[in-house]
Order: C-alpha cells, then sequence, then structure tokens
C-alpha cells in the first residue's frame, strides 16, 4: 500500500467512529504508559468497562500517582493500580514481569504504548540507542515475558486476550539502508553511535513504528492458529501528544503548524487502540497479526509485504530474540513453549 502526504491528510480528516464499548467483568488490563497522553485516554475508556484489575504501568511513581488519581476523580473507578517500568532499563522490565508473575494473576489484555522520540542519539543503560531500546527491544521483550500468562489465562477462562502494539501509519514512510542490510547485525548496526547521525535520528520514529509492525507479523506468524492470543498492530492517526516534547529546531516549528492544522484530540486517537483491544467482539481471530486503523483492518507498507521486507523481517526477528534471550532467559522458554 502506498501512503503519501496527501493519503495522510485524507486520513486525518476523516471522521472517526465512537469508541467502542465492552463488558471487561473480571478481566485484567495494563495499559503500558499510562499516565499521559493515548495511554491515560485509553486507560479511561477502559476504566467505564469495568475490568477487574487496571494497571498503570508508568515510568515515573509521581506522574504515575498523578494519573491513578485523576483516573479515579475523572471515571470514579477507585481500585486502579500503579506499578512501575522503565523501557530505558531492561531491568526494570525484568522486575515487572517478575512482580507480575508472583502477583500470579490473569491477564487479559497488554495495550504496548510507551515510545519515545529524540532528536539525536542518547545511549540507555544498556548501551543501545534510547529510541530504538525503548520502542522495539524493550517493549518486545515485556511483552514477551508477558505472554505466557496471557496464554494461561485463554486457556484457563475460554477467552482470547489481546496484545496491542501501538504503531503508526509512519511505518510506510521508515526504511532499512542497504548498507544496514549488509551488517552482520542490523539491529546492532541501527543502536550503534556510529551509525546514528542526525539524519537518521530524523527519522528514527518512522524506523521504529516499520520494526513494531514488523514485530507484531513476526510473533503471529509463529503463534500456533490453535493459541488463544490475538496479537495486532495499531495505529492512532496523528494525535496532540507530549511523545514531541524532545523535538528541537525547526522540527518543534514544523510540528507546531501541523498540530494546529491536522492534530486529532488525543480522545480520538485512544479508540483505536481501544479498538483493537476490544473491537470485533464477534470475529476476533480477524485480527490475528493485522495492522489497524481506523477501527479497521488496513493493509501495511509496500515493503513490508515485499519478498526484502519479509526476509528482513524473519532476520531482525532471529536477532531479537537472542538480544532478548540474552537479557533475560525467560524468553528462550517462550520462543520454545508457545511460539512455532
Amino acid at each position: 500500500m502506498k501512503f503519501s502526504y496527501l493519503s495522510f491528510i485524507r486520513s486525518q480528516c476523516a471522521e472517526r467512529p465512537p469508541v467502542v464499548k465492552v463488558d471487561l467483568t473480571g478481566q485484567t488490563v495494563i495499559v503500558v504508559g499510562a499516565n499521559a497522553g493515548l495511554g491515560f485516554e485509553a486507560t479511561k475508556h477502559f476504566a467505564t468497562m469495568n475490568p477487574g484489575r487496571l494497571i498503570l504501568a508508568c515510568r515515573d511513581q509521581k506522574r504515575g500517582q498523578a494519573a491513578v488519581d485523576k483516573l479515579q476523580a475523572e471515571t470514579g473507578y477507585e481500585t486502579a493500580e500503579l506499578w512501575i517500568v522503565d523501557l530505558a532499563d531492561f531491568t526494570s522490565v525484568k522486575r515487572f514481569a517478575d512482580k507480575f508473575e508472583q502477583d500470579g494473576g490473569r491477564l487479559d489484555i497488554l495495550v504496548a504504548n510507551a515510545a519515545v522520540i529524540l532528536p539525536k542519539y542518547e545511549a540507555t543503560k544498556d548501551g543501545w540507542e534510547t529510541c530504538l531500546q525503548v520502542n522495539c527491544l524493550a517493549m518486545p521483550l515485556l511483552s514477551l515475558l508477558l505472554l505466557p500468562h496471557m496464554v494461561r489465562t485463554g486457556e484457563r477462562y475460554g477467552t482470547l486476550p489481546r496484545l496491542v502494539v501501538v504503531a503508526s501509519g509512519v511505518h510506510h514512510w521508515g526504511t532499512i539502508e542497504k548498507p544496514v542490510l549488509k551488517s552482520s547485525s542490523i539491529l546492532a548496526t541501527l543502536g550503534s553511535v556510529e551509525y546514528c547521525t542526525p539524519k537518521v535520528m530524523g527519522e528514527r520514529y518512522f524506523l521504529t513504528k516499520l520494526l513494531n509492525v514488523m514485530f507484531v507479523r513476526a510473533l503471529n506468524a509463529r503463534i500456533s492458529a490453535s493459541t488463544p492470543l490475538v496479537v495486532n498492530a495499531v495505529d492512532p492517526g496523528y494525535c496532540y501528544s507530549g511523545i514531541r516534547k524532545g523535538l528541537s529546531g525547526m522540527q518543534v516549528v514544523a510540528d507546531y503548524f501541523m498540530e494546529k492544522t491536522l492534530a486529532l484530540p488525543t480522545e480520538v486517537g485512544c479508540r483505536q487502540l481501544v479498538w483493537a483491544a476490544t473491537g470485533q467482539q464477534d470475529t476476533p481471530d480477524k485480527l490475528r497479526g493485522e495492522y489497524i486503523s481506523m477501527q479497521q483492518v488496513e493493509e501495511v507498507s509496500d515493503y513490508v509485504l515485499s519478498a526484502e521486507g519479509m526476509k528482513t523481517q524473519d532476520r531482525i526477528w532471529g536477532e531479537l530474540i537472542e538480544i532478548l534471550k540474552a537479557v533475560d532467559p525467560r524468553v528462550s522458554s517462550t520462543a520454545n513453549d508457545l511460539l512455532v
């Protein structure tokens, strides 16, 4: 599918359907990056659906608690839980998974929403470029560590849990350069300080959203049709969001005018996340591995569908699993026991 700038403008101007509402009685919902923006607005909608547990996974204790308090004030939902996770720190992700393992509860919906945009190279304590780690390494790590809980939930309760990865229409504009593909490790090259020039970082968000779509498709391809789990990617559209607060220079000016003319209210964008997590109740299997926009399945980019794109996707999957196995051996168990 071609996604031109004109296509982008048309999609921004299209009328958005209302939010879908379902009964989440007894179910557990986790929203990552729930203290602000799309994550918080989606959490507000989930809170009105009577979930058994609603976990706000946030990086910062103070901002997270403020979100819990605001959620209660605006929705009346009184039992929201704040759990801390920092995707820029693999140890924090593992601690989150440890806590859930000890908690022993069910997990029906996981919305992997957190992401960052940075204008220049910054390394995490784990030695990776921050955008790449947060958006494309730690998010899969958290998902794979929680995957066994979701599958067990489906088996025990006869349900179909959902993993929703927040992607973007800009994945159509993401590219992986030929020299990167010729390197011994795609992900290591993409995360290296030598490769991350200002030009590369200016397009890094597009790339990370491309990798998000590839992750969803690669994971889904390895989930048996009999496994009670739906994984999908969703495009919320271009919305008012604090994610772009790290921009600088002319990027700030351009984004200001873009927001004034084209940005959707954050609540409108979050409806896509909610639909990906709860919509199409009669035929949820049709959402397996799909890319969702405007509360319907849309075609991914031509590159993702191309022979080169599919080959690259499989190669990146292999690299990703090896990287994450080294971070946490439980990834190996998930890959061996639950994936084909």
